[in-house]
């Protein structure tokens, strides 16, 4: 096997060993993040309907003008601010919170204080 398959193998390893615990319902939808190397995405998802009730990224028209790069921790900050924002105006205030295959610091620690300090609650 080589390298780049024995990567992928284990991340999603890691990424099953972490979902496996966390179900998105209608009380504590699942905050689920996806990190690139450019950008950064959030979505609160309702795992029982399979809907999305709230999304942020880089790439948004509003987040896009003040972070052009969007691969760093200011531009996290934000995604996390506006996705808790949105999830607060559909109704939201628990969740748990879904870091798949990437370790708890970074980016994704610096989104997940973010949508804390906006009102939502893990």
């Amino acid at each position: 096997m080589n390298q780049h398959k024995l990567v992928q193998v284990r991340r999603l390893r890691r990424q099953r060993h972490v979902r496996k615990r966390l179900f998105g319902t209608v009380e504590r939808p699942r905050l689920a993040i996806f990190r690139s190397s450019k950008h950064i995405y959030a979505q609160v998802v309702n795992d029982e309907t399979g809907t999305t009730l709230a999304s942020a990224s880089t790439l948004d028209p509003e987040i896009k003008p003040q972070h052009p790069y969007g691969g760093n921790k200011a531009a996290a900050v934000t995604v996390g601010r506006v996705v808790a924002e949105r999830a607060k105006k559909a109704g939201i205030d628990k969740i748990c919170f879904d870091r798949r295959s990437y370790k708890y610091h970074g980016r994704v620690q610096a989104l997940a204080d973010a949508a804390r300090e906006a009102g939502l609650q893990f």
